[in-house]
């Protein structure tokens, strides 16, 4: 193994076992679709994890960029084995093994499960698990089968899916796994014989186990062609808590002006704040599947430069529109997002400029790197008709005052708007 895979994978193995000391996390739901496998699609292999339990964080699933593959974990037994499964197995698929051979791994862990996929390389599951494989042949034929523990697979080169399903202690609906995980893989199977993609098979499986086992709180998914996330979207924002619930609705949004607001606060709005355009409901899961969807009008969004709560979101939101109406231009994506500034939607950071953001049309992502304010300000300082360094110097003179209030006779109209626009 080279150096820098080495290097990876104990960067890896640091970050599994911080989140096994922060209190370990384990999916209950595990799922990967192949819709297919000549890897042509960009939607057509997607993979997702979600648990009734606590810590439902991205380590849950892993994504390798380099080989288009998911490493997915769960299981009942101790959480740090469950980390020294994964890193055997990211170790032996960076060695050129197949996913049988590295989801084999986990059954020299008690209770450890593993499923690796991706299009190019069919999947498997291994180690303890309660699954049904789905394998749809070209005629159209759906097979259906339950395995217990082992190594199962679905074959290179083949249409299909496989996913566990089992009830966390605690859960409400504690019973109800062996129902829905079949009625799911039937579902699965008719949804890729029927000939959608994917990225949407994954995100209806995760809403129909969310609501008929109660197993929903994410947890996320990936996209294994496109090789986008869902990222930090419905994991847990706090450590011992349970992520966002896959079966309610996640946000409204205007699609005029890109304006966005989460629940429970989007309860509040009717209609848009800003251009009092009708809004739209968003499920958690409607969320999902746009968010891994690569189609003609989509945009996938990367926010930088501040972890403020709820930025990232709206900013996706806000460019996401612009692009819509406006195309990938590096100014008017730049506009609408001080635009979102000055009506108070976007807060906590400083305008940005065209340098600020790194378009890509070509494979329809932009990036956005954000300057955080500093002090805890919400909004950036005015924009002056007269540069604020020129009023620093006059301030020492005795006619500094008067002419301030020349300055704010002059251009009445200009701050008298900007005041208006930031109350309002």
């Amino acid at each position: 193994m080279s150096k820098k895979s080495n290097r990876i994978i104990g960067l890896v193995f640091l970050v599994l076992m911080l989140f096994s000391v922060m209190a370990a996390a384990s999916a209950t739901c595990n799922v990967i679709v192949i819709t297919d496998p000549s890897g042509e699609d960009p939607n057509g292999a997607a993979a997702g994890s979600m648990s009734f339990a606590n810590n439902m964080f991205q380590s849950s699933f892993l994504m390798s960029k380099n080989d288009g593959y998911a490493v997915l974990s769960g299981g009942e037994g101790n959480g740090t084995e469950r980390n020294y499964a994964i890193i055997d197995a990211l170790g032996a698929m960076q060695h050129g093994s197949s996913p049988a051979s590295a989801v084999a791994l986990a059954g020299g862990f008690e209770g450890i499960r593993l499923l690796i996929g991706g299009p190019s390389m069919g999947a498997a599951i291994g180690g303890s698990f309660n699954a049904y494989l789905v394998v749809v042949d070209n005629d159209g034929t759906v097979r259906i089968t339950h395995h217990e523990g082992g190594v199962v697979q679905l074959p290179q080169g083949s249409k299909g899916a496989i996913i566990h399903l089992r009830n966390s202690q605690g859960n409400p609906k504690m019973g109800t796994a062996d129902r829905v995980r079949r009625e799911t893989a039937v579902n699965i199977g008719k949804m890729i014989r029927d000939g959608y993609p994917a990225a949407y098979i994954v995100g209806k499986a995760m809403e129909e186990v969310a609501r008929d086992s109660g197993e929903k709180y994410g947890g996320g998914a990936v996209n294994l062609v496109s090789l986008i996330s869902t990222g930090d979207m419905f994991v847990p924002k706090e450590v011992n808590t349970t992520g966002y619930p896959m079966d309610e609705n996640y946000s409204k949004v205007c699609l005029d002006c890109g304006w966005a607001t989460g629940y429970p606060d989007a309860e509040n709005y009717n209609v848009c704040p800003i251009c009092n355009h009708e809004l739209e409901v968003r499920s958690a899961t409607d969320v999902l599947i746009n968010e891994i969807t690569i189609s003609k009008d989509s945009v996938s969004v990367s926010v930088y430069g501040s972890e403020k709560a709820g930025l990232s979101d709206i900013t996706r939101e806000v460019v996401k529109a612009s692009v819509k109406k406006y195309g990938y231009n590096a100014s008017t994506i730049a506009g609408s997002i001080n635009k979102g500034i000055n009506n108070g939607l976007i807060v906590g950071v400083d305008y940005v400029e065209p340098s600020d953001l790194n378009v890509k049309p070509d494979v329809r992502a932009v990036g956005v790197y954000y300057n955080p304010l500093p002090n805890g300000r919400t909004s950036p300082a005015w924009n002056l008709p007269i540069n604020s360094i020129v009023l620093t110097i006059l301030g020492s003179i005795q006619t500094a005052i008067g002419f301030v209030l020349i300055v704010l006779v002059v251009f009445r109209t200009r701050l008298l708007k900007s005041f208006r626009d930031r109350v309002s």
